[in-house]
C-alpha cells in the first residue's frame, strides 16, 4: 500500500508558494514559535489516531499496529507529500499554504471548530473562513435522509450538530435558519427561546445536558473549542453559570425525549446512539416514536416539511 502513497517531489513543491528548505534551518527558532509547532504537531497526532481506516475507506490489514490511520494514508487521503506530512507531526520549521492545511483538514475530518484551530496553530488564513468542515461523508448524510419521518442527527460529544435529515432539522426549530456557530444543542437548550418552548421537561434536560458536557469536558479540558463554547455559555446564561457551578457529572443514557411541537403535538421519542468510530466522539442520534400516535405525528411533521420545501 505504501508504494501507491507516495507522492513525487513536484506536486510538493507546487504546492508551495514559495518553495520549502529540504531541512529546518540552522539557528534556535523562537521560543512562541517552537511552542505552536509542537502543539500543531501534537494535534495532529492526536486527529490522526482517532480515525479508523473504515471511516476513510481504507482497509484495516491484518498487520496494523498503529492507532488510526498512518502518516501516509494520510497524506493520501490529502494528496500532499508524504515527507512534507511527517515533517508537520516532527514540529519542523517548514512554510505551509493554505491549499496544503485545506487537504490536511479534508483528509482527518477535522470539524469546524478544529478546522479553525488547525489554520491558527499554522499561522495562517483560512480561505474558506466559516464554512463547515464536518468531516460527515456524504454516505453517512445519505443515511441519515433515509431515516426519515424518524430524526436523526450527528453530533459531536460538545453538543455541536455536525450534519441532519430534515425532520430533525424542524423538530427543535428550523436549524436551516440557525447561523452554523449556533448550531449547538447546549447553546440552544440554554439561548434559544423556540427549542426551550418545545422541550417539556426543560429544567431536567439543562441539568442532564450540563452534566454530560462536563463529564466530556474532561477528556478536552484544554482544547479552544471547548473552552470557547464554555466562555460563551457562562457569559450568555445566568441558568447555565447556576448549573455549572454545581459541577454535577452524568455519563450518557439512554431516554425518552417529550416535545411540545407546535404543529403536530406532544411527541414522545426514544433516543439511540450509534457512535461513527471505535472511541466517544461523532455520533449518529435517532428518535424513535414511543408510541403508535407519535409515529403519525412525525409522518404529519415530515409532510409538513417536504411540502414546506
Amino acid at each position: 500500500m505504501s508504494g501507491s502513497m507516495t507522492v513525487e517531489t513536484a506536486p510538493v513543491q507546487a504546492a508551495t508558494p514559495q518553495g520549502a528548505p529540504a531541512a529546518p534551518p540552522y539557528g534556535v527558532a523562537p521560543r512562541d514559535d517552537a511552542a505552536r509547532r509542537a502543539e500543531l504537531a501534537a494535534f495532529l497526532r492526536s486527529r490522526r489516531e482517532r480515525i479508523t481506516p473504515e471511516q476513510v475507506g481504507l482497509p484495516r490489514g491484518a498487520r496494523r499496529r498503529t492507532p488510526g490511520l498512518r502518516r501516509e494514508e494520510v497524506a493520501h487521503l490529502g494528496a500532499v507529500g508524504v515527507t512534507w506530512y511527517t515533517w508537520l507531526e516532527q514540529a519542523r520549521d517548514i512554510h505551509v499554504s493554505p491549499q496544503v492545511l485545506d487537504a490536511v483538514a479534508r483528509a482527518l475530518l477535522l470539524d469546524r471548530a478544529e478546522r479553525s484551530h488547525l489554520f491558527a496553530l499554522a499561522g495562517a488564513v483560512d480561505p474558506l473562513r466559516g464554512t463547515e468542515c464536518t468531516g460527515v461523508p456524504r454516505a453517512l448524510r445519505q443515511v441519515l435522509d433515509q431515516l426519515a419521518p424518524f430524526p436523526a442527527v450527528v453530533q459531536n460529544s460538545r453538543f455541536d450538530v455536525l450534519a441532519y435529515n430534515s425532520t430533525y432539522g424542524r423538530l427543535m426549530c428550523d436549524f436551516d435558519e440557525l447561523p452554523e456557530e449556533d448550531r449547538n444543542c447546549m447553546w440552544l437548550a440554554f439561548t434559544n427561546a423556540e427549542w426551550r418552548a418545545r422541550t417539556v421537561d426543560l429544567e431536567a434536560s439543562k441539568r442532564v445536558m450540563a452534566a454530560k458536557f462536563r463529564a466530556a469536558m474532561a477528556e478536552h479540558v484544554a482544547e479552544p473549542a471547548w473552552k470557547a463554547l464554555l466562555a460563551r455559555l457562562t457569559e450568555a446564561s445566568s441558568e447555565f453559570r447556576e448549573i455549572w457551578a454545581q459541577h454535577e457529572v452524568v455519563r450518557p443514557v439512554s431516554s425518552v425525549k417529550v416535545i411540545r411541537h407546535p404543529q403536530v403535538g406532544i411527541l414522545q421519542l426514544s433516543a439511540s446512539s450509534l457512535w461513527t468510530g471505535p472511541n466517544p466522539g461523532p455520533k449518529v442520534l435517532t428518535y424513535s416514536p414511543v408510541d403508535d400516535t407519535t409515529q403519525e405525528r412525525l409522518e404529519q411533521l415530515q409532510k409538513l416539511v417536504l411540502g414546506a420545501g
